[in-house]
């Protein structure tokens, strides 16, 4: 039952992504870069990314999925996955329903894993040319993470919650060449009262043709960690993005 339920989860969040009929539409970044950690690991390691976007009439797909592996002396220091899907309705040019699944396995973190589903309502509320925007959405949904160890209070490694959520993308083209990324979330949960909220700050900057340099920045913090684990993870990232 275990492993079942988060690949429910991920079912629920691939399956919109048939309305993305038209292949050609589909555009993406690769990024590879060196990763400064803080937190439950402090260390220099090298990430990886792909990010995957398909921007329809009425449907907006994306993807986004990463990886983080370093060892020394023969031994694991740092191993992380993780993937996000989400898909979007569009009512009109502002109003959607979204649909997002996430699914986060850090060995390091206290959890085996960290899942969740949500859907609800989002709005563009505000839009400048085709680089420049600010999403804003909120909704609820269902997490499912298994624990390391057991929660001393239920006497239970796994938690299972409904939860809420909130979010929001700011965009803003600060030149032909470069872009400013705010992304922000918060997702609370309706019983155990535990909340996880995400901070990525970035900067891009085209070098050349489809390469770009990006520097970010990331905050992770759970209100309810595990027991030796770091309630607040931070991530200073500098990479190269391939464009396509």
């Amino acid at each position: 039952m275990l492993i079942r339920k988060p690949l429910v989860i991920a079912c629920l969040a691939f399956a919109p992504l048939v309305h993305a009929q038209e292949i050609e539409n589909w555009e993406g970044e690769a990024e590879l870069g060196v990763l400064m950690t803080s937190g439950n690991t402090d260390e220099t390691k090298i990430n990886g990314r792909l990010g995957l976007i398909n921007d329809q009439e009425f449907w907006r797909n994306s993807g986004e999925f990463s990886t983080q592996y370093t060892e020394a002396d023969d031994e694991t220091t740092a191993e992380e996955y993780r993937a996000a899907l989400e898909t979007n309705y569009k009512f009109d040019e502002q109003q959607y329903w979204f649909l997002r699944g996430n699914w986060e396995d850090d060995r390091f973190s206290g959890y085996e894993f960290e899942s969740s589903v949500t859907t609800g309502y989002g709005n563009r509320v505000w839009r400048a040319g085709e680089r420049s925007f600010l999403d804003l959405s909120a909704g609820a949904g269902y997490r499912y993470n298994k624990r390391m160890d057991v929660d001393p209070e239920t006497g239970r490694d796994v938690e299972e919650d409904a939860i809420a959520r909130l979010a929001a993308q700011f965009d803003y083209g600060l030149s032909e060449n470069s872009l400013f990324r705010q992304k922000l979330s918060t997702e609370m949960g309706l019983d155990d009262n535990n909340t996880i909220s995400r901070s990525e700050t970035s900067l891009q900057s085209s070098i050349m043709n489809n390469l770009s340099m990006k520097v970010a920045y990331r905050v992770k913090h759970v209100s309810d960690a595990p027991e030796d684990s770091e309630s607040t993870d931070t991530e200073l990232a500098v990479s190269l993005l391939y464009g396509f």
